[in-house]
């Protein structure tokens, strides 16, 4: 007599969890590839060329937009700021009087307000005089290609487009005019 082993069925609920713990496997490894994207930070782009943007400005100024990649062959500085920002008012004076002060010498302000409403943007840029272009990044995408970190953060930007510095923070009086003489110097 030959006595037959059953098989255990397997059921659609074993079905199921197996089909789960992939499904939770796969959405697993997104997650972390997702992470690691991210890794980059605004420091890391020092020496890269300098994403190219088209920034809308707010209605006061003569142009509606500015575009990075038009200003080749001048030194470019790219301030993210806020209204919000406590740290910003600590720069603010400074970095319009400076604009005021390079301007005539080839050397391009921009003023990008991140993650702000434009009433009390355009009250911040009234309080502290601001004249450099300026204007609000629509959707965040001028920061996160910039990869920027918080506000206020500022990139020089050389003759050639390449980041060649990142300042995380408010910047100083004396730091400000030695990176824009450098600059200028090349």
């Amino acid at each position: 007599m030959t006595q037959t082993v059953k098989q255990p069925k397997q059921t659609a609920f074993d079905k199921n969890i197996v089909l789960i713990i992939g499904l939770l496997a796969l959405v697993g490894l997104i997650i972390v590839w997702a992470i690691n994207l991210q890794d980059i930070e605004s420091a890391d782009l020092n020496g890269q060329t300098a994403p190219d943007f088209t920034l809308s400005l707010f209605d006061q100024f003569e142009e509606n937009e500015i575009r990075l990649s038009d200003l080749k062959g001048q030194v470019v500085v790219v301030n993210f700021w806020a209204s919000w920002c406590v740290e910003c008012y600590k720069e603010a004076d400074l970095l319009e009087q400076t604009w005021r002060d390079y301007k005539d010498k080839g050397i391009v302000f921009i003023g990008v307000d991140h993650l702000d409403t434009e009433k009390p943007a355009l009250e911040y840029m009234a309080k502290y005089d601001i004249t450099y272009p300026s204007g609000p990044d629509i959707g965040d995408r001028i920061s996160q290609s910039y990869a920027i970190t918080g506000v206020p953060e500022t990139f020089f930007i050389d003759k050639e487009g390449k980041i060649v510095h990142v300042q995380i923070g408010p910047i100083n009086h004396q730091m400000l005019y030695n990176l824009l003489e450098e600059l200028l110097a090349q």
